[in-house]
């Protein structure tokens, strides 16, 4: 009989269909069937040894909730006998006949598996752990409409004393890459370590989750620059190391972000599921995208009623190949991204009130940590010679100068976009950029002077809305670091780093309005018509989500 090695997941949820991601034990069909009577079937499909369905859930009804369950061979496997979680659901919108519902968007980033229960957490409590024990203890409170995970979900290159362990008993860890995985067999133990904790493979099951990569869901500093690639490419373990990165992402992560729609015509994907073993064409797949930027779109679009989020892949589509012409995003994928970002809003009322860009790192940074990137990017496109320019790449290495301000042509771009999305008469009420990897939460709001040379003020409420971490730590001198990189003496001292390198001072201003925050984190968005409001909970040990902050911001 075959068995339920991981999962259910719950990743798309529209008003008449859903998703749910499964991994069994050995080939088989999967199927989900639900209290209402709706219902769905994937036969699972290969790769590496490993068995997965997607399974496409139609007949739903809209603004309902219902239960469900996973049978596997015509044997039922989830609900676990005995669980003491309330039965995993699919909760259903009804934009069409309730316009006027909240949307409840719930982000974080950056989250290192939780021990067991009966060891000690040097990090304090997850705050994904914490938001499942709320919501098993009140099934019928509210909950998020979705979850997006903005990056790290994974730490191939940072693993747990229990994974070295059983790493240990592969290979020789003396040997690189050492305690970093170093294959998708090891990639899919991350997964387990991460989603088999019992709060987080129940929330997982019960709560849509959009997901996203950032750097240590490959390696630190991943794509940092031309040099980075070329020295990394010279190591003997990266290649096989990039390959099962990217393949075990695409399983794990990328294929339920995307629509039964979308699935039904990719490629890849009915490619992976038409062939006995899908491990070739995936690893093919893989290494082209690693190669060339604009081979894989790893962004995607999600539309929530009037609300749409565009979730930006800020690592893959990187076009590093010259310092002059550096970019975050490749050309077609920065067309991409502006073309989403404008469809249906050329006259009013549009097609949504809120714009959510999530990209794991952040567009506004502290003023000071802004300027040390701007810097760094002229010394090393030569503004200040050859010598400098060697310094500066060794600096952005160190010191992870690697966010939107370290591409001073992708950040105006972003800037812009901003602006032209939330201006004109179907401007929405709000535009807010979602970030994470930094590991603290803040809130920041830009203003566009008249004489800056960038567009237009947006009639549109603008944030940059960042939480990070999950469940990770930070180091007391970089909190301090932080605190002076949004002080008055901060920005002063980076303004000299920018006159320095030469760099063009940022064509608009921002200023922190919220934080910053330290510990493990979650933010929620509540939108609702023009409304939205924010509001940010801590993990806390005792008492579980702690109210941190909530605001009105429209």
């Amino acid at each position: 009989m075959a068995r339920l090695r991981l999962g259910p997941l719950l990743r798309y949820v529209d008003e008449e269909a859903a998703t749910v991601w499964v991994e069994a034990s050995r080939p088989c069909v999967a199927e989900v069937r639900c209290a209402d009577g709706a219902r769905g079937s994937a036969h699972t499909f290969q790769v590496d040894g490993h068995h997965y369905a997607l399974v496409p859930v139609h007949g739903l009804t809209p603004g309902t909730r219902t239960t469900y369950e996973v049978i596997l061979d015509g044997g039922p496997v989830w609900p676990e006998p005995g669980s003491r979680f309330p039965g995993s659901t699919i909760s259903t919108p009804s934009y069409a006949a309730a316009p006027d519902d909240p949307v409840r968007v719930t982000f974080g980033s950056c989250r290192w598996a939780a021990p067991p229960a009966a060891e000690h957490d040097p990090v304090g409590p997850d705050a994904l752990d914490t938001l499942a024990a709320r919501l098993a203890a009140a099934p019928d409170t509210e909950r998020p409409d979705v979850l997006l995970l903005l990056g790290d979900q994974v730490y191939a290159d940072e693993t747990s004393p229990a994974t070295q362990k059983w790493l240990a008993r592969r290979r020789d860890l003396t040997e690189d890459p050492g305690t970093q995985v170093a294959d998708y067999q090891e990639y899919t133990h991350l997964y387990y370590e991460s989603w088999l904790d019992p709060e987080i493979r129940w929330l997982l099951s019960t709560v849509p989750s959009c997901m996203i990569f950032d750097d240590h869901d490959i390696v630190d500093d991943w794509n940092t620059s031309a040099a980075w690639r070329a020295d990394m490419q010279a190591t003997p373990w990266w290649r096989e190391r990039i390959l099962s990165g990217l393949m075990s992402y695409w399983v794990y992560q990328h294929l339920g972000n995307l629509s039964p729609a979308e699935l039904a015509t990719d490629p890849l994907y009915l490619e992976v599921c038409a062939t006995p073993d899908g491990t070739d064409a995936l690893r093919a797949f893989a290494a082209r995208a690693d190669a060339d930027p604009a081979y894989a779109r790893w962004s995607y679009r999600r539309d929530f009623g009037r609300v749409r989020l565009l979730m930006v892949d800020s690592r893959a589509a990187r076009v590093l190949d010259d310092e002059e012409n550096r970019a975050m995003l490749d050309p077609d994928e920065a067309a991409w991204v502006r073309a989403q970002a404008l469809e249906g809003q050329g006259s009013a009322p549009g097609a949504y009130d809120h714009l959510l860009i999530g990209t794991s790192l952040p567009w506004l940074l502290p003023h000071l940590i802004h300027d040390i990137e701007a810097w760094n990017a002229g010394l090393c496109r030569g503004e200040r010679g050859q010598r400098w320019a060697s310094r500066g790449e060794n600096v952005r290495r160190k010191a992870d100068l690697e966010h939107w301000a370290a591409f001073p042509a992708s950040f105006d771009a972003l800037t812009d976009l901003v602006a032209e999305a939330g201006s004109g008469p179907a401007a929405p009420a709000t535009v807010a950029v979602l970030g994470g990897d930094v590991h603290h939460a803040y809130v920041a709001e830009p203003t566009w002077p008249a004489d800056s040379g960038a567009p237009a003020a947006p009639s549109a409420r603008v944030l940059q809305l960042t939480c990070s971490p999950v469940h990770n730590s930070i180091p007391t001198w970089i909190r301090v670091g932080f605190r002076f990189g949004w002080s008055r003496a901060g920005r002063a001292l980076g303004r000299r780093f920018g006159r320095h390198g030469r760099a063009a001072p940022p064509r608009i201003n921002w200023r922190k309005t919220g934080g910053p925050w330290f510990g493990n984190h979650l933010m929620t968005l509540t939108l609702r018509g023009r409304s939205a409001d924010l509001s940010l909970d801590r993990a806390d040990a005792r008492r579980g989500l702690v109210r941190a902050e909530h605001r009105t911001i429209t």
